[in-house]
């Protein structure tokens, strides 16, 4: 059983990758879909450790490339628990793109999540409740539930 409230810290998740030709296309940027594969997988990772349970991918929201990513980039995801539901959580993922040799940053990316919390059965589970510390915290879950209001508005909730 899962405890009844986390702080937005205790889930918070990083994972950096060094892109390789593998992840390119043939004029060495980085597919798209690669990508959303570490988004995903963050993002999981994240909802996880928050939610003490297995999740699935509900939605993604505007994924919009800033800028290329190239082969030899340390691309490093950045996943925060922004707003829960009974059974849902908006994750938050930004995406900053490094040039190891220069150490130039980029913000190349953020992205929101919806992720569900399953059983063994894989029907929806109730998650805790998210304990927003700081005002930080505060600003992300007021933004959430606007985004979660247009969602619903948008997409209606799954019967």
């Amino acid at each position: 059983m899962h405890s009844t409230s986390k702080p937005v810290r205790a889930s918070q998740t990083t994972m950096a990758h060094l892109m390789m030709p593998h992840d390119a296309n043939l004029r060495g940027t980085v597919h798209g879909g690669v990508l959303l594969s570490y988004l995903d997988k963050v993002a999981a990772v994240c909802a996880m450790r928050h939610s003490e349970a297995t999740v699935v991918t509900a939605s993604v929201d505007s994924v919009v490339f800033r800028h290329a990513i190239h082969v030899g980039e340390l691309v490093t995801f950045y996943a925060s628990v922004n707003f829960v539901g009974r059974t849902s959580m908006e994750i938050g993922v930004k995406i900053v793109t490094e040039d190891v040799k220069t150490g130039r940053q980029l913000h190349s990316n953020s992205c929101y999540l919806t992720m569900v919390a399953v059983d063994d059965d894989g029907k929806p589970q109730e998650v805790p409740h998210l304990v927003c510390e700081t005002e930080d915290d505060k600003r992300r879950w007021a933004e959430a539930e606007e985004r979660r209001a247009v969602r619903l508005k948008l997409f209606g909730k799954k019967k």
